[in-house]
């Protein structure tokens, strides 16, 4: 089980792992092994997530979940299997508490008279700057 937060865990069987070759140094191996992790997430049919967070999470996600649902993480930034997987899984859980957190709602205010005043003073005074710059009839 992959621990998301001390009260989310996600089950293995919601997990899919498939190891491929990666680009990049590696050195002999690197045309041999397959050392780089796809790892795929099937966040519309998991029942570990609230209705809320899959919604988010998917929209977090991105390109990176396909319309079926499915999050697909790639992680070939180590030369090995296992920090690979690691990164996978840690990007996946990080995603999950992004996901997690409710955005907080945004309430419209409106601008204070003062406010206004002061921009509009400001608009005045670069008005001028602007007007004193431009060349005179007499020149």
């Amino acid at each position: 089980m992959l621990q998301v937060t001390p009260d989310l865990w996600l089950p293995e069987s919601d997990l899919e792992e498939q190891f491929i070759r990666a680009p990049g140094p590696g050195g002999q191996n690197v045309n041999k092994v397959a050392t780089a992790v796809q790892l795929r997430f099937d966040a519309a049919r998991s029942a570990a997530l609230a209705e809320d967070v899959r919604q988010r999470l998917l929209r977090l996600a991105g390109r990176r979940a396909d319309r079926d649902g499915v999050i697909t993480i790639e992680a070939k930034r180590f030369r090995t299997r296992e920090r690979n997987r690691e990164d996978a899984r840690e990007r996946l859980a990080g995603l999950i508490r992004q996901a997690i957190h409710r955005p907080k709602p945004r309430i419209a205010t409106r601008p204070t008279r003062a406010s206004r005043e002061r921009r509009l003073a400001a608009k005045r005074l670069l008005g001028q700057r602007k007007q004193q710059r431009q060349r005179s009839d007499e020149d």
